[in-house]
């Protein structure tokens, strides 16, 4: 028995148990007391333990397994967006925008540099805040009283609004399958997420209602280009939700409209116009280029009141100087038409690519987004592997998925930035890739 845990509530356990790992006294893999008997060594309601132990697993300190109980997590790789590192595959799972469409910014650098800013001026330059008024409340409510915050990329954007709204072990409804940010935004912060399952239309109104059954306090959304599966809303399916969502205008509404300027389809919005309280986050990374750390946030006028204390003069306001070189380049016309065309790019490609892997016996569609969410018929991590020995390093859909289900049947593969050849070559490769794995499941089973 473990005899140096203490506490009486949920939160004083799980400080406990922390402070014994980071202390050395548990260490990896080290087994910890079942809910009963930590609620019986301490006193304590078997819920209470219960949310102990769900805390500490939502921040990834432990992991539960059932039946083998509840064990000290590990060192574990987390997965990221990007290059793989150290490889000599072919990385197709960056989820990366194309570097030859990013904007040059060196002419745009040569028209920023004017007077210095000093503390206590407006965090928000005065010609960003003009261009992204009209960019964000063009999808907004009509007559929405708009309120702009700038913020360094969507993910400081997201982590910001989840923590001027919620408390440790608060319910957040995420998408499922899950923006790679976005799992991590909560579990770091020690939310509780409630996966919502998305189909070709979206988020699922069944999933919203029942996430907000199960009390969640902030839902997060993604209207068009569905980060890894591509969908976008429809305007039924959105006119749908802002339904379930009319019953609860307290609850935050977060919409990341990650793709901004490069989708290809239209924007439909769950935030209705009585809804209280709610977020649109726009980042230009996937434009403008990963680097440009900066992201615009429309929101209603108290949640922008609370992001604005913790973004203030002398603090953490986001450089001015990559304020003005964003507004420079999304109002320069040429680069308005080069974004366009980036757009336009990674649609053809993404579709061609689609067709090629059709032919291939695995009927696929490409949705919005720099990637395609290709279905196989076989487990993803063995499909992976089979492309692996024929020179590709795929992302299986198993990454982006929320909570214990069976494994993923599907890859997200970033493939805008090959040639017709390759292309042609990859296609053929995975679907001799996805055979080869259904036959190895037939064998074992």
């Amino acid at each position: 028995m473990i005899t140096d845990i203490e506490g009486r509530s949920a939160a004083k356990i799980a400080d406990s148990l922390r402070t014994l790992i980071e202390r050395g006294a548990l260490r990896p893999g080290d087994a910890l007391p079942s809910v009963r008997a930590l609620a019986e060594q301490l006193g304590v309601n078997r819920n209470t333990a219960v949310s102990a132990y769900r805390q500490l697993t939502n921040a990834g300190v432990v992991v539960t397994l059932g039946r083998g109980g509840t064990l000290v997590a590990g060192a574990s790789t987390v997965a990221q967006e990007g290059f793989a590192a150290e490889t000599a595959l072919r990385d197709i799972g960056t989820g990366n925008p194309d570097p030859a469409r990013i904007p040059d910014p060196s002419v745009a650098l040569a028209s920023i540099a004017r007077r210095p800013v000093l503390y206590g001026e407006p965090v928000i330059d005065p010609g960003l805040a003009r261009w992204a008024q009209a960019w964000m409340s063009a999808d907004l409510p009509v007559g929405a009283d708009v309120r702009l915050t700038v913020t360094s990329g969507a993910a400081d954007a997201m982590e910001r609004l989840l923590a001027q709204a919620l408390t440790r072990d608060d319910a957040v409804a995420l998408e499922d399958p899950c923006f790679l940010t976005s799992i991590h935004t909560v579990r770091v912060a020690g939310y509780r997420p409630v996966p919502v399952p998305v189909d070709d239309e979206g988020m699922t109104v069944a999933g919203l209602r029942a996430a907000l059954d199960q009390g969640v306090r902030a839902v997060i959304c993604t209207p068009r280009a569905q980060n890894p599966t591509g969908a976008s809303l429809t305007a039924g399916r959105a006119a749908d939700l802002r339904a379930v969502l009319r019953e609860h205008p307290y609850v935050l509404v977060i919409e990341d409209d990650h793709y901004s300027l490069l989708s290809q389809q239209p924007y439909h919005s769950l935030i209705g116009a009585e809804h209280r309280r709610w977020a649109l986050v726009r980042s230009v990374s996937k434009f403008l280029g990963p680097d440009m750390c900066l992201a615009v946030t429309a929101s209603d006028p108290e949640t922008a009141d609370r992001l604005a204390m913790r973004l203030t003069p002398g603090t953490t306001w986001v450089s001015h100087l990559l304020q003005r070189l964003v507004h420079a380049l999304a109002t320069d016309p040429d680069v308005a038409a080069g974004v366009r065309a980036a757009g336009e790019h990674y649609a053809a490609r993404n579709a061609a690519f689609a067709e090629l892997v059709t032919r291939q016996g695995l009927p696929t569609t490409a949705g919005d987004g720099l990637s395609v969410w290709v279905p196989l018929g076989a487990p993803a991590r063995a499909v992976s592997e089979q492309l692996m020995r024929r020179g590709w390093l795929a992302r299986p859909g198993d990454e982006f998925a929320l909570g214990d289900r069976a494994p993923s049947e599907r890859l997200r593969l970033t493939v805008h930035d090959l040639d017709d050849a390759d292309q042609r070559k990859l296609a053929a490769d995975l679907g001799a890739s996805a055979r080869a794995a259904v036959e190895q499941v037939r064998a074992a089973g």
